[in-house]
């Protein structure tokens, strides 16, 4: 078997979650403060990324982050081109951690029309995507974000989702698709209504065998995506946290059965670059 069907049956078959991993520019300076390190702690974005580096290094190299509980791990670009323990990132995920690699690959947000943010052009894809199949990750995360009910927009969203995924599937990767739905969203529960209608609209129209994964955002109602996680051309349904606290993000995550984690801040709520190894641990 290759690298990546041994990657595939690990997420079809084992049980745990997605540690998001892939803070970038915008959102490494919000990560490192929850993480208690200030601003004036670096001096520039290079300082910046190596001490987020070194927060990511410090999780994925700890005893209880393993295959055993973490099916995959999603990475920035930054982050695939540097080394964990002397060793390629994605080399030291899947080798030594038996963890699936996952890598961001979207850069940033629109601004807002009719309602929601769609992906920035993603510039050199193709180079990202050969580099990414060379240092043997498995599949892609890009995020949009839906903020209102308005039809027009979400449908643009899951569009643009699905011919981006496309490309994705032709490079032999998989493509986690996130739509993600803004949880202060007054229409919250009118958005979830149309992003599902939508996205099981496209999920019919992919061929037979194709399969992408969805990451959204936990819903009002129990088992609201549950068409979507039985849908053959779905291979896993994940939750993103959005900014709920882990307690009430796990909560929502047991109301919804065969849904699975991908959290960022909600992982990492409690981490301190001021803990010693055992506290951290």
């Amino acid at each position: 078997m290759s690298v990546f069907d041994d990657q595939l049956k690990k997420i079809t078959v084992t049980n745990g979650f997605i540690a998001a991993l892939d803070q970038s520019g915008g959102s490494t300076p919000k990560a490192l403060k929850a993480y208690e390190v200030s601003e004036d702690e670096y001096a520039n974005d290079a300082e910046m990324f190596d001490m987020v580096h070194a927060m990511r290094t410090r999780i994925v190299n700890d005893a209880a982050f393993n295959g055993k509980r973490v099916l995959g791990a999603i990475l920035f670009e930054d982050t695939l081109n540097r080394e964990m323990e002397g060793i390629p990132s994605s080399e030291f995920l899947w080798a030594t951690k038996q963890v699936v690699p996952f890598l961001k690959i979207d850069k940033g947000l629109e601004a807002e029309a009719n309602g929601v943010q769609l992906m920035k052009d993603i510039p050199g894809l193709e180079a990202v995507l050969k580099n990414a199949k060379a240092k043997n990750v498995f599949g892609t995360k890009m995020r949009s974000v839906i903020k209102l009910a308005n039809k027009e927009g979400i449908d643009d969203i899951v569009a643009q989702q699905f011919a981006v995924g496309k490309q994705i599937l032709a490079a032999g990767l998989m493509p986690i698709l996130e739509p993600e739905i803004d949880i202060h969203s007054a229409d919250k529960s009118a958005c979830e209504e149309m992003l599902r209608t939508a996205l099981l609209h496209h999920l019919d129209k992919m061929p037979e065998g194709s399969q992408v994964m969805l990451k959204l955002t936990l819903p009002d109602n129990g088992n609201f995506y549950k068409d979507c996680i039985t849908h053959p051309r779905v291979l896993k349904v994940v939750a993103l946290s959005g900014g709920y606290s882990r307690d009430v993000a796990n909560g929502k995550l047991s109301d919804n059965h065969g849904m699975i984690a991908s959290f960022s801040r909600g992982l990492t709520q409690g981490l301190s670059a001021k803990q010693s190894d055992a506290e951290f641990h």
